[in-house]
């Protein structure tokens, strides 16, 4: 079977999220599995030369957006086996930044498109296209509009996993017309129409063969308005195509047993708790911040945006260095406002507080590991890849979940001695109080402490169970030989 990714970032030749870690550990684990798995990204201006002097080029040809004439170019490396693929155009991909462009919705049509035309040019005929987010749901469309009588693509099926429900690519009505050329008989509630413009991801969930979302219970819960995000009565609709799949993480990077990148190595088990807390002490004393290993060290790793809601977080962050024993390390490269929000946190607070307005992997790697206590501010999807590194290396999740939305982390009892993290669902001052002192708590009685990493331990959340789900859905289409024991 030839499975063939359709993606808009990549780890490691371009990444902003997420995402870029699904898609680089996703056909990983596949391949193991037995897929022919092929990658196929555009190729951005901040991709590193590192990647693109190794890069060769196979064809070049000419896209058609309405009545434009696009010039495009197909490049391609191989990197650990798998063949990615790189749709490039200077005037699309020739800028700084991937995302929240005026012209978003022209140059992820162009991908699209290109990605189509490509499979013919290279007389390449996977089996599924598989597409990820709103920026690849056209290629559904297309499929079924633009390319439904080329027999070159009829047997072709598609696959779309919504990765981030609250990104829909929503546009103009114009751009209907103007840049995808399509008819006007597509603006309608049962085509691309929403609510007075036009839905790319309700394209993709309309006509794609296989729907997919991070979690068994998430996919029942976007059925409900309350978690649809507008989208509600066509994932109910679509409800026998909607499957839900927790995406794991590439072990083998995020291992603290082998990471290059840490002070001290250990394993993730509670036995060599001594081990981590090396890391704590070697991380403050790089950082500036009180060397001590018993003063519990709060993490972050987040890109604070309005839509995240930050403006809910920062009181509490901002009040915990000043009432509580406690270190915090940010890693933020988020909007101006709350960065300086945290630079001035740092400087009032310079021993307890450390702020890092950047994405450094072997400081991510490090904190990581350092830390004690990993504070996700606002949960607004069902899949978070950072909880689930943060639980390999025995960084125990806060998770601010207000739409109950997080299914791998459960509050721990403290009567059952169950539960991997700590859970806030609600902003309101006497909870957020209650369930910090909760944390700090359990963290100082080192029995309670070592119960909820007992119970980490049992975790796993691999990439290889997220492949073998995923090969069952593929052999609804086409039979794959698989290594998964039968």
């Amino acid at each position: 079977m030839k499975v063939l990714f359709v993606a808009s970032e990549c780890k490691p030749f371009i990444q902003s999220g997420d995402l870029a870690e699904v898609i680089s550990a996703l056909p990983r684990a596949l391949k193991k599995e037995g897929v022919d798995i092929s990658v196929v990204l555009p190729k951005y201006k901040e991709i590193p030369l590192y990647w693109t002097e190794k890069m060769e080029s196979q064809c070049d040809f000419k896209v058609s957006l309405s009545w434009r004439k696009q010039d495009c170019g197909v490049e391609k490396l191989e990197y650990k086996g798998i063949n990615y693929y790189f749709i490039k155009n200077h005037y699309y991909f020739n800028r700084k930044g991937i995302y929240d462009h005026k012209d978003d919705a022209e140059r992820f049509s162009f991908f699209n498109k290109a990605v189509l035309k490509m499979l013919n040019q290279l007389d390449f005929k996977p089996d599924i296209l598989h597409c990820h987010d709103w920026q690849t749901a056209l290629i559904s469309v297309f499929l079924n509009t633009k390319y439904k009588d080329n027999p070159f693509y009829e047997k072709m099926k598609t696959v779309l996993t919504v990765h981030d429900l609250k990104y829909q690519g929503i546009f103009p009505k114009e751009v209907l017309t103007d840049i995808l050329g399509l008819s006007k008989k597509y603006y309608s509630f049962e085509e691309l129409e929403y609510y007075g413009k036009i839905n790319f991801l309700k394209g993709g969930l309309k006509y794609s063969d296989i729907i997919t979302v991070p979690g068994e219970d998430y996919a029942k819960k976007i059925q409900k308005p309350k978690f649809g995000e507008g989208l509600h009565s066509l994932f109910k609709k679509r409800a026998n195509d909607l499957y839900g799949i927790n995406h794991g993480i590439e072990n083998d990077i995020y291992n603290p047993e082998k990471d290059p990148h840490l002070f001290v190595n250990y394993k993730n088990k509670v036995k060599y708790l001594d081990k981590k807390r090396e890391n704590k002490t070697n991380f403050q004393k790089t950082l500036g911040l009180t060397i001590a290993k018993d003063i519990p060290l709060i993490t972050i790793i987040e890109n604070f945006t309005k839509d995240k809601r930050f403006e809910l977080v920062f009181p509490v962050l901002s009040r915990l260095p000043s009432n509580k024993i406690i270190q915090l390390v940010v890693l933020s490269i988020g909007e101006t406002e709350y960065r300086h929000k945290l630079m001035h946190l740092s400087w009032k607070f310079p021993q307890k507080v450390s702020t890092h307005i950047t994405y450094n992997k072997d400081l991510v790697h490090k904190l990581y590991a350092a830390g004690d206590i990993f504070l996700s501010p606002f949960v607004k999807k069902s899949y978070n890849q950072s909880h689930l590194i943060a639980l390999n290396y025995l960084n125990v999740p806060f998770v601010c979940d207000i739409q109950g939305l997080c299914d791998n982390i459960i509050g721990f009892n403290l009567d059952k001695n169950k539960g991997n993290g700590f859970i806030l669902d609600s902003f309101k001052t006497k909870k957020i109080n209650n369930t910090i002192s909760q944390a700090l708590s359990c963290y100082k009685n080192q029995k309670d402490w070592k119960q909820i990493i007992k119970n980490i331990q049992k975790c796993n959340y691999g990439s290889s169970d997220s492949a073998r789900n995923y090969i069952k859905i593929y052999n609804n289409f086409h039979p794959v030989q698989s290594s998964v024991t039968k």
